[in-house]
Parts: C-alpha cells; sequence; structure tokens
C-alpha cells in the first residue's frame, strides 16, 4: 500500500512527467534550418504559409469571407513574384571568397566545419545569375493550381480557353520562366494539349523602377541614399555578428567583413531554397545573428524601395494606374451587364515590382522610421521581408459584385487577406470599392509616372512619418 506521501509524490511526479512531455511535444524539423523564416527575399514561400509543407497545394477557402452569399467575384489581379532562382554574380563572387576562406584559414574540429572543408563544394557559378531553378518552375505551378481552387468561378478552363485569363511579365528571364510555369500549372491540371496561350512583355508595368530616371539617379545609384544601411552595418549589432562568426570559423575578426557574414547567410538561405537542404553553412548562425542580418536587409529595402524616400513608391503610378482601369473596367462591363472581358490578369515581376506597390498603397508602415540605430526598438516592425516577399510573393485584388450595384474589393498577400491601410475602422478586409478609391483618391487623381520621374536639381527627400 502506498502512503499518503507517496501518493503525492507520484502523483506530482506524473504531472510533471505530462508537464514535460507537453512542452517537449512540438518537434523541429531538422531538414529546416531555425533561422530560415529571417531570410528576407532569398526566403521559400513555405516559410510564410507553414501548413504547405504538409500539402503544397492545400487552400482555406474560409479565409475568403464576403459579406453575404451572394456576393460573386468578377475579376482578380494577381501581381507575383517570380519563383525561387540561383543567386547573382555578385552574390555567387561574395560566396565564393569566404567559401576560400573556409577551406584554408577556417580551423576547428566542429562537424558541420568539417563538412564544409571536406565534403561542400562550390557549385554555383557565375552564369546561373539569378536564372529561375527547378523549385521556381514548381512554386509557379503551384501558385496557378491553388489560386484555381481558391477563385474557381475565374481561373477556370473556359476563362482560359476563352481568353478571359491575360498574362503580363517582365522581360526578365526568371519572370517569363515564371509565366510559363504558372500557365504550365493549370494546362497540366485541365490537361490543355490543344493549345497555347500568349503573355505579353511589359517592362513599363513589370520593371518601372528601371525606367524611373530620378529613381535610378536619387536612390537607386546614389550611395548616399543608403547612409542608414551602411551605418548599421558598421554598427555594434552587426560587428558583434561578425565576431562571432569569426570566432565560430577560428579566423581573424578582420577577414570576417559584412559581406562575408552576409555570404554565409545567403549560402544558408540559397542551399535551403533551391534544394531542400539544412546546410552546414547555417551553423554559423543563431537567431539572434539572423534577426540583425534581416534588419540590415529590411533596412535596404526600406531605404531603397520602401517608406525611405518618396519617389520609391510613386516610381509604381504606372502599375498603380494600371490595377484602377482594370478593376474600373471590369465594374463598368460588369453594371451595363456585360461578362467581364479580363476575368484574371496575372502579372509576374520582381520584388522591387511588389514592395514600391504595398508602400504607394500604405501597407506595413510602421510608426518610427526604420534607421542603423533603433533595432532593439523595431522587433515588432510590421515592415519584414521575410513575410512579406518571398519567392512567389503574390498581391491579390478581387472584385466583388454582392448585388445591386454593392461592389467590394478584398486585397490579399500571399493568399492571406490584409485590410488597405485607412480602412481598417471599417471593420472589413472587403470594403466597398468606392470607398477603396475615395481612400486613394489623391492618387487616382496624381501620381504621374513621367511628373514623379523627372530628373529634378533638388536630392530625394526623405518621407516624413
Amino acid at each position: 500500500m502506498l502512503t499518503l506521501a507517496c501518493k503525492f509524490t507520484v502523483l506530482n511526479f506524473f504531472m510533471i512527467s505530462c508537464c514535460f512531455l507537453n512542452y517537449v511535444i512540438p518537434q523541429v524539423n531538422p531538414d529546416i534550418p531555425a533561422i530560415a523564416k529571417y531570410f528576407n527575399t532569398k526566403g521559400r514561400y513555405e516559410e510564410v504559409n507553414p501548413h504547405l509543407t504538409e500539402d503544397i497545394l492545400a487552400v482555406n477557402r474560409s479565409v475568403l469571407q464576403p459579406p453575404s452569399a451572394q456576393c460573386q467575384e468578377i475579376h482578380l489581379t494577381a501581381i507575383i513574384r517570380h519563383g525561387t532562382r540561383y543567386p547573382t554574380i555578385k552574390n555567387i563572387r561574395e560566396m565564393q571568397q569566404l567559401y576560400n576562406i573556409v577551406l584554408h584559414n577556417a580551423s576547428g574540429e566542429a562537424s558541420w566545419l568539417r563538412e564544409i572543408q571536406t565534403q561542400w563544394k562550390m557549385w554555383y557559378t557565375e552564369d546561373m545569375d539569378g536564372r529561375l531553378v527547378q523549385k521556381g518552375v514548381e512554386d509557379h505551378k503551384h501558385l496557378a493550381i491553388r489560386l484555381s481552387k481558391l477563385f474557381p468561378t475565374m481561373i477556370s478552363e473556359e476563362n482560359l480557353r476563352g481568353g478571359f485569363i491575360q498574362f503580363i511579365t517582365s522581360s526578365k528571364h526568371r519572370c517569363v520562366n515564371s509565366t510559363l510555369s504558372f500557365k504550365a500549372g493549370l494546362t497540366e491540371l485541365w490537361a490543355i494539349t490543344d493549345k497555347e496561350f500568349d503573355h505579353a512583355v511589359n517592362d513599363a508595368l513589370m520593371r518601372f523602377f528601371d525606367q524611373c530616371t530620378r529613381f535610378v539617379q536619387e536612390v537607386d545609384n546614389n550611395v548616399s541614399a543608403v547612409f542608414e544601411v551602411n551605418k548599421f552595418k558598421q554598427g555594434p549589432e552587426m560587428r558583434r555578428v561578425q565576431e562571432k562568426i569569426a570566432d565560430r570559423l577560428r579566423v581573424s575578426h578582420s577577414i570576417i567583413t559584412h559581406d562575408m557574414a552576409e555570404a554565409a547567410f545567403y549560402l544558408c538561405a540559397y542551399e535551403f531554397a533551391i534544394k531542400a537542404v539544412n546546410s552546414p553553412w547555417c551553423q554559423l548562425f543563431d537567431e539572434d545573428d539572423a534577426k540583425v542580418l534581416e534588419y540590415a536587409s529590411d533596412l535596404r529595402e526600406f531605404w531603397k524601395r520602401g517608406y525611405g524616400y518618396d519617389v520609391n513608391s510613386k516610381s509604381s503610378c504606372n502599375l498603380f494606374h494600371d490595377v484602377f482601369s482594370r478593376l474600373n473596367k471590369a465594374a463598368a462591363e460588369n453594371k451595363s451587364g456585360q461578362k467581364v472581358s479580363e476575368a484574371v490578369t496575372v502579372q509576374i515581376g520582381h520584388a522591387d515590382t511588389i514592395l514600391p506597390l504595398l508602400t504607394l498603397l500604405g501597407f506595413f508602415k510602421d510608426s518610427n522610421v526604420l534607421t542603423s540605430t533603433n533595432y532593439a526598438t523595431q522587433t515588432q516592425r510590421s515592415f519584414r521581408t521575410s513575410r512579406m516577399l518571398p519567392y512567389a510573393a503574390n498581391f491579390l485584388l478581387v472584385l466583388y459584385d454582392c448585388g445591386g450595384g454593392d461592389l467590394r474589393l478584398q486585397p490579399l498577400l500571399n493568399e492571406k487577406p490584409v485590410t488597405f491601410p485607412g480602412l481598417i475602422d471599417r471593420g472589413s478586409s472587403m470594403p466597398l470599392y468606392e470607398d477603396v478609391k475615395e481612400n486613394y483618391r489623391e492618387l487616382l487623381q496624381g501620381c504621374d509616372f513621367e511628373t514623379e520621374c523627372q530628373l529634378f536639381k533638388h536630392p530625394a527627400e526623405a518621407q516624413s512619418g
């Protein structure tokens, strides 16, 4: 017979054991780097939508919640980033440089270091230069199938065959191939073999940043425009990361520059995105390091493509007006009782296509500007490219007819509803289309690309707020 004290002891042990078991049940997937959610624009789409790791074609139509059952989708504009790609020449050269350091200078007995030195080979070559990889092909095939399941009345075989789905792409190889992959996702889904579907190349819409003279000269090619970025690279947070990497490799602190730290981070990111492996390169970082490198990248995107300068977002004026002209045309055709002539517009470009447009529309604007000195207070920032702009990132605008002339517009980012800034108090992610147009009235009446992009004599001024 157990004494009362023993019974309590056994009970306590059982409860503690259960609590402990409950605590350790969540398993860390060894195939996914612990730092994968900090890879910025080098991140997998699956890190933004983790449920896709279980089923890459899973969709949840319940995220679409029209105010009434009679709401019918009448038009979808999808602005999509290309799929997973190889590194650029610049990245490849830096990765090669770091590999040489690790191969010839690093010492130590860590198994991951020995693996890099004896088994890992530098397989990235300069001719890869940002081209789409096989995973990038699959990114777009799978996205096409998921969107057809999410919006079956619009992305349908009938609409594709009837010419009601338009495809527009940037001229870059990775975007053209992503467009071909998106189309292949649909034609394979519906076993269409008797017909091919055209796409238009339009850099004025999908690579507008190259054609905005003021942006190119005052921001993109202007070292002083990224003053805050460079200052952060020289700051204490980044210096600590570089020193930790040098210590792990047992090399001189002076050898590991910011570029070398970034190259190691990218090696971890690319090996994972392209080959789905948790590379030994990932062992050079802990989560704190990854957060610092993520912030450095976000800082660059903020000042070069986001809220840092007014011209960054204004360079997307043509795309902004193009989107609303398509919505207006669909609304007018629907009102007159016609079939909407362009049910779906699929536009494939770059992270640099989507971010200025999101900025122009006011999404992910924090109360404080990102600077080199406020890293510690920006841990809860909404401007986080790891979540906004993974490979195959997509910004969707869905126009609904809810009857009686009640048109509504729902924005989604990466297949999840978001709320238009300025319309949050309306309590719906699907506001009246007229309210959306009123919200952006000044931009709709202005935002002239030619005016915004002509080169002025004064430097680009930082946007207030």
